[in-house]
């Protein structure tokens, strides 16, 4: 729902088998564990506007496979925001980034994207898998 603030929670692994067609993953290189209840928004540039479309947390498996619905999902620039000073203040470890936003153009809808993150307080990485 474009302009929707309706919260979506990442809840089961389970939910991974979703038919999202856009899924994240993140993980907590510092400590080599899943990064659970990292607070994740996704946005569409809209008009040169962004527009928030779901916001949920990651489940105890650092995911969040259920953030849109096909019908949702249209080819377009997006961007996924990780709030990582929310994540780290929960483990009360300093971090250097506040949040992390990844960009990125969808040209096919019809594809199945997932956008993975490894993080730690000081670093990060990102790329599209699968």
């Amino acid at each position: 729902m474009l302009g929707s603030s309706a919260e979506h929670k990442c809840n089961a692994w389970a939910a991974s088998m979703s038919p999202s067609p856009l899924t994240t993953h993140a993980l907590n290189t510092a400590h080599g564990v899943p990064a659970a209840r990292l607070p994740v928004s996704l946005h569409r540039l809209d008009d040169k506007e962004w527009k928030e479309m779901a916001k949920g947390v990651t489940n105890s498996d650092g995911r969040c496979p259920d953030l849109l619905t096909s019908q949702t999902f249209i080819p377009g620039i997006y961007k996924m925001k990780f709030a990582t000073d929310k994540y780290w203040q929960s483990l009360e470890i300093a971090s250097f980034y506040p949040y992390i936003e990844v960009v990125f153009n969808i040209s096919d809808a019809s594809q199945k994207y997932h956008i993975a993150l490894l993080l730690n307080p000081f670093s990060y990485t990102t790329y599209r898998g699968s």
